[in-house]
């Protein structure tokens, strides 16, 4: 904690930054722990990277509150802003999420009704673009299909290059975050209209002496081409301060919890 003079106080000194897993738990150490590392340099207390074995367990920490720092998907965010009640922090700068669906590269499919009765892949029920977005839009289409859910965008984009799946849901970050070999045997069939990115938000009653170091640290970086080289692994150009409002977009959508079968 940091008391009023701006020094580090001994009740906390380190603190835990949980990322939503997305991709497996060593691409994500590998990709978040420099950023965090030059995160914790430059706003002089520790920050460690942590994450969960799935979504549901990253939901269920989220929901006590585990976490003092998290990178959430925005439905989660609109989620646990409500209850516990994380703040938003910041988010990536100049980001809009979108949702992709893909398919093979060599696959015939050309559009969504073309999926009508398949079985798609989807990393996990509560994937705020790979699954929740996709769905609205097959739902508004009405294009009935079936969902398997591998938990991972990985998953998904290996499993419909190997042809388990004729298509998936994801986004374009982790889709552009993805090995080319996997990557040039995909094609994007669909993209969706853009919404407010993955929230960066903090604990309830986390220090806010401490947030502000922290986001001053983050904005710090963005001037720093040897950070920006580190976000770039992450998928970032950088960070932006956020309020809890900037999800409102996502809060109109209606979605509740149990469409989605988030962890409450």
């Amino acid at each position: 904690m940091l008391t009023l003079a701006g020094t580090v106080s001994a009740q906390q000194t380190s603190y835990t930054f949980g990322v939503v897993p997305q991709e497996s738990a060593s691409q994500l150490a590998a990709n978040w722990t420099p950023v965090l590392t030059a995160l914790s340099d430059k706003a002089g207390v520790k920050i460690s990277f942590a994450t969960a074995p799935d979504v549901p367990t990253f939901e269920r920490r989220l929901a006590a509150g585990e976490y003092d720092f998290a990178y959430m998907n925005p439905y989660h965010f609109v989620v646990y802003n409500a209850k516990p009640g994380y703040q938003a922090l910041a988010r990536a700068k100049g980001e809009r999420l979108r949702a992709v669906v893909v398919v093979r590269k060599d696959s015939p499919l050309r559009e969504l009704k073309d999926l009508a009765g398949a079985t798609l892949a989807f990393p996990t029920p509560a994937a705020f673009g790979a699954t929740l977005l996709v769905q609205a839009e097959l739902r508004r289409q009405g294009v009935a299909h079936k969902a398997a859910f591998v938990k991972s965008h990985n998953s998904v984009y290996l499993d419909v290059v190997k042809g388990l799946y004729p298509a998936g849901g994801g986004v374009p970050r982790t889709l552009d975050l993805l090995d080319t070999r996997v990557s040039r045997e995909l094609r994007v069939l669909w993209t969706s209209p853009p919404f407010t990115t993955h929230a960066i938000a903090t604990r309830p009653k986390l220090d806010p002496a401490v947030r502000q170091r922290v986001l001053a640290a983050m904005l710090k970086m963005n001037l720093e081409p040897l950070s920006l080289k580190l976000l770039a692994e992450i998928g970032f150009d950088g960070f932006e301060p956020a309020q809890d409002q900037d999800w409102d977009d996502v809060r109109r959508l209606g979605i509740s919890p149990a469409d989605a079968r988030i962890q409450e």
